[in-house]
């Protein structure tokens, strides 16, 4: 039957996206690696426009010399490698006529969308990718809310699949690791979105905790000279070992909601608790559901109750280390990690191939 033609066998991918090695979609290839999928790789890094201001406009309006080359190389390396599924991971420059034509070679198409392009976060680039979401075959979101946005644009099929920490770079730490080997007390680190600069701050200057920021130098865009000062320590993003060794070194994580993209839950609090961090995180329905509150993770919906957390925890090592053992624990049982997460996908993408090859064919 043709319904029964890809079975359980390992799949063929053509993996489409940025790829760096600080990029999550990375870390999504490598699990579909380790599953046992064969992946031809398109890094779209390497179709960036010539200079910076081109760059700029080749991303807010996705059009131009360079997307054209990558839908001609990504449609040229479909022809040659007949993948099962080409995946794109936040890929902004397809064009319809490509999904399209990819559909016409019995070849399905998934988009993972790790962003919300309906959110008021007013991010550019995203008027290609809106013409795109009736082509895809599936479509991948992190929010209930963009299920109904997604249909709403003519979506063929959309599942939600949470944000997901990489095994291979979160990791506990080294057995004895305690107090004596953290240097932040309060920690952040992350981006300045919405209002977490004046959390922050408020954090440090109104309510005098020992808080610590590390991240993007755009920080120091958002405070003060006095609060960079006082609170930011390095000089750029942590990535890897060093974002990984920074949790370590937290006596408390902090994590937020980006409520400008509509999110649910923070990619973030799944880092932190597989590194073993002990996480204090806004509280949501979508935190509640995948952590006890105050035995794996906990919570806060106020400045007022965050302070409140801080003062109870920060003393207490001990109840610390409990919870973040705890949220570990959780973390690894429930599959919070990039190959659960990308596993289900590849398990509805399983039940679409048969029927676009048996369309095409």
């Amino acid at each position: 039957m043709v319904g029964d033609s890809v079975g359980t066998r390992p799949l063929k991918i053509l993996y489409a996206a940025g790829l760096s090695p600080n990029d999550s979609a990375l870390y999504r290839l490598w699990a579909l690696e380790r599953l046992g999928h064969t992946i031809v790789r398109l890094n779209a890094f390497e179709y960036a426009a010539g200079n910076a201001l081109l760059g700029k406009v080749t991303m807010r309006l996705a059009a131009g010399p360079s997307v054209n080359r990558l839908n001609r190389d990504l449609l040229s390396m479909a022809e040659r490698e007949n993948p099962d599924l080409v995946w794109t991971d936040k890929l902004l420059s397809m064009q319809p006529e490509t999904l399209e034509k990819l559909r016409a070679m019995g070849i399905a198409t998934v988009s993972y969308m790790i962003d919300n392009p309906f959110g008021t976060r007013s991010d550019p680039g995203w008027r290609l990718y809106m013409k795109d979401i009736p082509y895809y075959n599936l479509h991948v979101v992190q929010r209930d809310a963009n299920i109904a946005d997604y249909k709403a644009r003519g979506a063929r099929d959309v599942i939600k699949i949470q944000t997901a920490y990489e095994p291979t770079i979160h990791f506990p730490p080294p057995p004895g690791w305690s107090d004596a080997n953290r240097d932040r007390e309060v920690s952040f680190i992350g981006t300045p979105y919405d209002q977490r600069s004046e959390f922050l701050t408020r954090l440090w200057k109104e309510f005098g905790l020992p808080v610590t920021v590390s991240g993007g130098l755009v920080w120091k865009q958002h405070l003060s000279a006095e609060a960079v000062a006082a609170m930011y320590r390095g000089s750029g993003e942590l990535f890897r070992d060093a974002y990984r060794e920074g949790i370590w070194k937290s006596k408390i994580n902090l994590s937020f909601l980006t409520h400008s993209n509509k999110d649910e839950f923070a990619h973030k609090s799944f880092e932190i608790a597989a590194c073993e961090g002990f996480l204090l995180v806004e509280r949501s329905e979508g935190h509640l559901q995948r952590f006890v509150e105050d035995e794996e993770a906990v919570f806060f919906s106020t400045i007022e109750e965050c302070v409140e957390k801080v003062r109870r925890y920060l003393p207490d090592e001990g109840a610390r280390n409990r919870i973040a053992v705890a949220g570990r624990a959780r973390a690894a049982r429930s599959g919070y990690h990039n190959d659960r997460q990308v596993g289900l996908i590849v398990e509805r993408a399983r039940m679409i191939i048969p029927e676009v090859k048996s369309v095409a064919g």
